[in-house]
């Protein structure tokens, strides 16, 4: 009885769903039999029958996880195997109940519990560290994981990724000589762009021992050895009789944790010189009060790929980061600039998949295949966002500007970000 309601549920959304412009699904049950269109582009076959209730309840990240364990199979483009799963979600995904002091101490207590310093070691590597060939099947020649700036339409995925390096680079106004820090260094792109087309003596640190590795291999090759450096070093362990004239941050305060972010910023700010400038680049949520995605949509990124992630509403990142001491100068939402991107990626890895999977393994191959397109669907309908600020250490030193108050190394115009 509860099968046969269960099934005239799933059959009656496929229906709702092929009245609605979008590919067509077809699911095969176990035994064969099939619901939906026998021509449908994308097909979900079932070794089970559990999953059909969480389509019926458009709980997409339980059917995903099933997918990675090789419970069901998924055949169709990933375009189109996004697009009919994100239109069975039935609530809005970026909303979240209001939160009570209960339920904020909860989340609060969590996140401190989740972002200790060994915690965040171990799930910074159990991401990056994956393995350095798999990323490179998938990511521009400079494996730059972040989200590319298409300053103009027609560039390639690694011109838009220089782009982005130009940009932040624009924006924080460096310039020979300066001491410039990258929290969270990736493979060291930006760190190399920097020294080797700004002059600036630059550090990094990472958490990635893979990541660490290449750099540092990477620095010796390019005769940068004395000018630039890479540390295997959690932010929080950073010298603090170390001054820094500017500093970027791409891609890494995701990881911090809503609890642990008011000292992140506080770090920053003892970090940089008076009158110093920080690129804060990461990805935002879409709501303002949910930590993740729902429809199990988090849950099965937290699992599969960033344990320890965490969303926060741009307008809780500029508000912790002015408590901080930190003043915010601009800020930019390059949330179309990162669907692009992801799609790029997504497409990359569906065109080697062989040689994904047998560089990673299947399942991996399968949660980066869902999580890619899934992403960049999500960018594009805004359930999450990505937002560069741009932000300063004031000082009162009238020597660095005409005024007697604060002052920073920013001009208060965009002028300059565009030449």
């Amino acid at each position: 009885m509860l099968e046969s309601i269960v099934l005239d549920r799933v059959q009656g959304r496929l229906d709702e769903l092929s009245g609605r412009r979008l590919p067509a699904l077809a699911i095969v049950l176990p035994g064969g039999r099939r619901l939906g269109p026998a021509d449908a582009p994308v097909q979900l076959t079932l070794d089970a029958l559990a999953p059909l209730a969480w389509l019926a309840a458009g709980h997409v990240g339980r059917v995903a996880e099933a997918f990675v364990r090789g419970d069901l199979f998924i055949a169709g483009r990933m375009r189109d195997v996004i697009e009919v799963a994100f239109a069975l979600v039935r609530d809005d995904p970026t909303d979240d109940a209001p939160l009570t002091r209960w339920t904020e101490s909860l989340r609060y207590g969590r996140s401190l519990i989740r972002h200790r310093v060994s915690a965040d070691a171990r799930q910074v590597q159990a991401h990056y560290d994956v393995s350095d060939e798999f990323y490179a099947l998938w990511l521009d020649p400079r494996r730059v994981y972040s989200c590319a700036y298409w300053r103009e339409p027609a560039l390639s995925l690694a011109q838009a990724q220089e782009a982005k390096f130009e940009h932040i680079c624009r924006k924080l106004r460096l310039a020979p000589g300066e001491r410039f820090l990258d929290i969270g260094a990736g493979w060291g792109g930006l760190l190399l762009w920097a020294a080797e087309r700004h002059g600036v003596r630059a550090t990094g640190i990472t958490l990635s021992r893979n990541q660490h590795a290449h750099v540092s291999r990477l620095i010796a090759e390019r005769g940068l050895a004395g000018r630039v450096e890479v540390r295997l070093l959690d932010y929080r362990h950073l010298p603090e009789d170390e001054s820094f004239d500017k500093i970027a941050s791409v891609g890494m305060f995701e990881h911090v944790g809503r609890a642990n972010l008011p000292k992140y910023f506080a770090k920053i700010r003892r970090l940089l010189r008076p009158g110093g400038l920080l690129l804060n680049h990461g990805i935002t949520a879409g709501g303002t009060r949910n930590a993740q995605l729902g429809a199990g949509i988090g849950d099965f990124i937290e699992r599969y790929i960033f344990p320890g992630g965490e969303l926060l509403h741009v307008s809780h990142v500029l508000r912790v980061m002015a408590e901080a001491g930190l003043e915010g100068l601009d800020t930019e939402n390059l949330r179309p600039h990162y669907a692009r991107t992801l799609w790029a990626w997504s497409d990359a890895l569906e065109a080697r998949l062989d040689e994904a999977a047998r560089v990673a393994g299947e399942a991996t191959v399968r949660a980066y295949r869902l999580y890619l397109a899934g992403s960049a669907a999500a960018f594009e309908r805004g359930w999450m966002a990505l937002h560069q600020t741009l932000a300063a250490h004031p000082t009162g030193d009238p020597a660095d500007g005409p005024m007697r108050g604060a002052q920073s190394g920013y001009p208060f115009n965009r002028d300059y970000m565009s030449r």
